[in-house]
């Protein structure tokens, strides 16, 4: 049989270089450089679709600012790096501000040696020739099966975001009194027909706060969302600044032997530092415990979510099994830890 061909990584982040990229000729030459052609539509696309963009490019900071405000397309662009920096540095500088692996970044230049130094510096960077855009919106990677609400919203709460760690940069009082200055209002219930897009595109954009990286489909979703014997919740996190969106998801599965077992718990890397991680383990061993039932988890470690072992380990579950990579957790229900108090939780 012919082998089926695999669809590649999603991109969540395009880079864009400048001169000869986003616009025609160089500015440091001509203050009055002009978009390219398509660039425009090419950028309101990718926004509608959820994909991060920022810059990368050796040029002159102010200036270069000046004129993508003048040409009204400034605020597409989250942390652009703009200086005399090796791009690559410059790409690497963004990944981390963003907190999303350069396996999921395309890089666009009209320059070779530029997208050498980058796929060099970071080989897990994706590069393309500038070119090459009119090819760029057809590409698998650049478009999710779903384009949902939170997608839309995806860089107004990066921008959000921005806000956040810029207050939380120059707070000078203890961590919990700015969390509970950020009056955080967290919701969890159960898995609605409207929120099955989403939970789907949480399933595979989240690889850091995910237990096991399990994927499930639209249709698998919905039948755990019916069934008797699955438990599939959704989570919402809003505070000060504005929403996060719908940042966790979790599926509990329950046996005839009187066991429950997460099978997936998730949440975005975004509010990895906002305390609120164990809310939704904390619900859940709650209803299990309130069932009578068992409680086990599964957790399938990926390279980059020893956070989620670190976190049920210290949540008091302890190692009854290996099954190859997967280890098998359980946890006797004798103490749940509260919510935390700086948070409004919100049980649906």
């Amino acid at each position: 049989m012919p082998e089926t061909k695999k669809k590649p990584k999603a991109v969540k982040c395009v880079v864009w270089d400048l001169d000869h990229t986003v616009w025609d000729g160089i500015l440091l030459e001509d203050d009055h450089v002009e978009l390219r052609p398509g660039v425009l539509g090419i950028l309101r696309t990718l926004d509608e679709r959820g994909i991060l963009q920022s810059i990368a490019s050796r040029n002159d900071r102010d200036r270069a600012m000046e004129r993508l405000r003048a040409l009204g397309i400034d605020d597409y662009f989250l942390h652009p790096q703009i200086d005399w920096s090796a791009k690559g540095q410059n790409v690497e500088r963004i990944a981390r501000k963003l907190n999303i692996g350069l396996d999921t970044f395309l890089f666009i230049d009209d320059q070779p040696f530029e997208r050498e130094e980058v796929a060099f510096a970071c080989p897990q960077v994706r590069t393309m020739d500038a070119a090459d855009l009119a090819t760029l919106l057809d590409l698998p990677e650049m478009n999710p099966e779903f384009i949902t609400d939170d997608s839309r919203r995806r860089r107004e709460m990066y921008r959000a975001d921005i806000e956040r760690q810029q207050a939380e940069e120059t707070f000078a009082g203890p961590s919990e009194e700015f969390l509970r200055g950020l009056r955080m209002r967290f919701t969890l219930a159960p898995c609605g027909e409207e929120d099955l897009q989403r939970a789907e595109e949480l399933t595979v954009r989240t690889n850091q706060l995910n237990t096991t990286g399990y994927t499930y489909g639209y249709d698998e979703l919905d039948a755990f969302r019916t069934s008797p014997d699955h438990v599939l919740l959704v989570a919402g996190l809003d505070d000060r600044y504005g929403t996060y969106g719908k940042i966790g998801l979790a599926l509990v599965e329950k046996t005839s032997a009187g066991y429950w077992t997460v099978k997936l718990l998730l949440m975005s890397c975004r509010v990895m530092s906002r305390g609120v991680g164990t809310i939704m383990m904390s619900h859940i061993m709650r209803l299990a415990k309130d069932a009578g039932a068992k409680l086990r988890a599964e957790f399938v470690p990926n390279g980059r979510n020893r956070m989620m072992e670190v976190t049920y380990r210290f949540g008091g579950f302890h190692e009854v099994e290996r099954r190859g990579d997967m280890i098998l957790f359980e946890h006797d229900l004798a103490a749940i830890a509260p919510f935390p108090e700086y948070v409004e939780v919100e049980v649906g």
